[in-house]
């Protein structure tokens, strides 16, 4: 991968949209369910918040890549993508808004509402705008990015599941960390590059 334009939509949305998962606030939000609801009642509360929020972060972010020139877009990625590692090292916790109560509806509606909720302005929501501003595939990038997010939320329940406890976040909070550092870098570069070139 030499830039991050250069890249395959799907995998890269998933890869990175999986990765900024791992640790979330969401994914925390999907282990405690997990320990209350059964899992496959969670996955699919998680996976119908999940198609909405990045259909509706795909559509925003292909609007600012129609109306944005590429330079600034590819600029502005970079830097989110630091800012992304950065969010990363920090980490997430839960605030009381976002701990369980007692469902008032049925546990898929109530699972789905709160991570729909916990999940705007989240940084997997962000990533993916920023993802869809610079890669025009729709499709691929809504389906990436919610696959991504499935998948690692699946990781929270399955935990949730048989423990009962939080995942061990220090290995997998760097290693996320560093693949966004080093994302943000070579967008930047590519930019440049491709400014001068």
């Amino acid at each position: 991968m030499t830039t991050l334009a250069s890249s395959n939509p799907f995998l890269l949305s998933l890869f990175l949209v999986l990765a900024a998962e791992m640790g979330d606030k969401t994914q925390l939000v999907a282990l405690a369910f997990a320990t209350r609801f059964p899992a496959q009642t969670v996955l699919l509360g998680v996976f119908g918040a999940t198609l909405l929020v990045h259909l509706f972060s795909v559509g925003l972010g292909e609007l600012v890549g129609i109306t944005v020139p590429s330079l600034w877009i590819n600029v502005l990625a970079g830097i989110a993508f630091i800012g992304f590692g950065l969010w990363t090292l920090r980490g997430d916790q839960l605030n009381e808004t976002d701990r369980l109560t007692e469902p008032r509806f049925s546990p898929v509606l109530t699972v789905g509402t709160t991570f729909f909720l916990a999940e705007l302005g989240d940084k997997t929501m962000l990533m993916t705008v920023t993802l869809a501003s610079q890669h025009h595939s729709f499709i691929a990038i809504w389906i990436g990015s919610s696959l991504g997010m499935v998948i690692a939320d699946g990781v929270a329940i399955a935990v949730g599941r048989i423990l009962g406890a939080q995942l061990p976040e220090r290995l997998v909070k760097f290693g996320a960390a560093a693949t966004f550092l080093a994302t943000g870098v070579v967008t930047l570069i590519g930019a440049v590059t491709d400014k001068l070139g």
